[in-house]
């Protein structure tokens, strides 16, 4: 299975800062808790792959 394999799973997402100067996405799906923290240069990596992943998704959206 790969990333474009669609799932029937909910899963709730939360992000924010921690206590620690570090940034927390908090995964949650069924009973399945899953906190992962990066360092403030991590996420904006991150958020910069997201970035460009809705940028190529809109791009795939215009073709079809």
């Amino acid at each position: 299975m790969g990333i474009d394999t669609e799932r029937d799973i909910e899963a709730n997402l939360q992000i924010g800062p921690t206590d620690q100067g570090m940034v927390r996405l908090f995964i949650e799906a069924g009973t399945t808790e899953i906190p992962m923290d990066f360092d403030p240069e991590e996420a904006e990596d991150i958020a910069e792959e997201i970035k460009a992943a809705a940028r190529a998704a809109r791009a795939v959206k215009k073709k079809g």
